[in-house]
């Protein structure tokens, strides 16, 4: 081992695992020392979460050697498919994962503990500690769950893997968890910090590594890369520039009107604000109302992408292809059956349309990377035939060359009549839309459309009620 090795908190030396003839991680030589900030990048499918998965135990590497010349106590991971308990309260997760917090009178320290961390992370928090995780938004819950992973726990954290951490957070809760991290590396712990937001990987990391097809691809100081320079050597898969260029849809007559909003065929509609402020909620009532007809015909008036994967959006006991054609069984069917080639031909288009990195479409749909989940519900939607489009957070864990190829799609769909509803905690894609409603307190606090939708007008109404532009 070389000096560095010796004192990293982990290290790992020629990392690989295989998943039968699929190379998941490919040789992979870092180190993670004290003080330090790692912002790890790259697709999805680039090996992040195994990587993750190697060091947290998970997995055992297939070959080479992951260690902790430190000692493994104090490792922690947040995943970015949150772990919690839904039927516990928020003091008895953090109970789960404390294992001296045990006999009588163990809910008092219980609920200290993760007070003062969330405290701690995220200030002015207004999380109950007893309060049922299943009660909380997608959001809170994401909040709870980095609260634990800086808990004292017994110990203290020296290493906190984030994966996606922010992918829920609204912009002024995700600069709150930046701060801490920045503070906690400070003082001498160290973070891997996973995130397809490149401005919070400049913002916190002190070394990018940047992840292709198992591969590492670039490693050095952060302000040693551009922010172009740090795509292209994640491999560029779409441009910007391309994407701006898409076909706008002329806009015609209403199709939505409901809950203070409207939305006319061929717009896309974005909903924005702090998180919690209702719009997830008024989305939720939106879509129901489209959906919940039992004398509803063949065709689906609208379709939902869900944010929340596991609780919303997979159908986790399915393969791959199944989830992407659930849709349109009913379209595609003859006299009530399933036409399997067809069936096969739609999910094979969509895979290579939108980049899901599989061999086998047969594969259970849990054996993709978050992001490659997030690509099959969105090929389930734009399969279908619904002229409505409901989007719930849907770009959570995906990557920044997808995310322009998904903008791209909405477009040439949107130019096609479709309309859609898109809430997103990212001021930056609902910049993408074509008037925006800005939620505040549970009611609309501005509505915004062409040159006005800027982050700063956005941001303004999200503090301040404005009359509607």
């Amino acid at each position: 081992m070389n000096d560095l090795q010796t004192t990293a908190v982990v290290s790992l030396t020629a990392a690989a695992k295989h998943f039968g003839p699929v190379k998941a991680l490919d040789g992979v030589s870092l180190a993670v020392t004290p003080g330090e900030c790692l912002g790890l990048v790259g697709h999805n499918g680039a090996g992040k979460s195994t990587l993750v998965n190697l060091i947290n135990g998970t997995f055992g590497p297939s070959s080479g050697e992951v260690a902790f010349p430190l000692g493994r106590e104090g490792v922690r991971s947040v995943f970015q498919e949150l772990s919690l308990c839904p039927n516990l309260t928020v003091a008895e997760n953090l109970a789960m994962a404390h294992p001296a917090l045990k006999g009588i009178g163990w809910r008092r320290p219980a609920r200290a503990e993760i007070g003062a961390a969330l405290d701690s992370v995220f200030p002015g928090h207004g999380i109950d500690t007893d309060a049922e995780v299943d009660t909380l938004s997608i959001a809170e819950r994401q909040m709870v769950e980095i609260a634990i992973g800086f808990a004292p726990r017994g110990g203290a954290a020296r290493l906190v893997i984030l994966d996606e951490p922010t992918s829920s957070l609204d912009a002024g809760i995700a600069r709150q968890l930046l701060s801490h991290v920045r503070a906690f590396c400070a003082a001498g712990g160290a973070v891997i910090f996973i995130s397809h937001m490149l401005g919070e990987i400049f913002d916190v990391s002190s070394r990018i590594v940047v992840l292709k097809d198992g591969k590492v691809v670039a490693d050095r100081p952060a302000e040693a890369f551009t922010r172009q320079g740090l795509v292209d050597a994640m491999g560029h898969v779409a441009s910007e520039a391309a994407t701006r260029q898409a076909a706008r849809a002329t806009i015609g007559d209403v199709v939505i009107r409901a809950e203070g909003l409207e939305a006319r065929r061929g717009e896309v509609v974005g909903l924005s604000g702090l998180a919690g402020h209702g719009q997830a909620a008024a989305l939720a009532r939106l879509y129901l109302a489209q959906t919940s007809d039992w004398r509803a015909g063949r065709a689906a008036k609208a379709v939902f992408v869900a944010g929340d994967r596991p609780r919303d959006g997979v159908l986790p006991l399915w393969s791959i292809l199944r989830n992407i054609s659930i849709s349109v069984l009913g379209r595609d069917a003859t006299r009530g059956l399933v036409d399997r080639a067809a069936e096969r031909r739609l999910a094979e288009d969509w895979k290579t349309r939108i980049g899901i990195r599989t061999d086998d479409l047969t594969n259970p749909i849990l054996s993709l990377s978050g992001g490659n989940q997030q690509k099959v519900l969105f090929a389930r939607a734009l399969a279908s035939d619904a002229p409505v489009v409901v989007m719930d957070d849907p770009m959570r864990g995906v990557d920044v060359g997808t995310k322009q190829d998904v903008y791209a799609m909405i477009r040439a769909e949107a130019a096609k009549g479709r309309t859609f509803l898109w809430y997103s905690t990212e001021t930056e894609e609902v910049c993408q839309c074509d008037r925006v409603f800005v939620f505040r307190n549970g009611e609309i606090s501005a509505e915004l459309t062409g040159e006005a939708i800027t982050e700063e007008r956005i941001l303004e109404a999200s503090f301040e009620m404005q009359e509607a532009s």
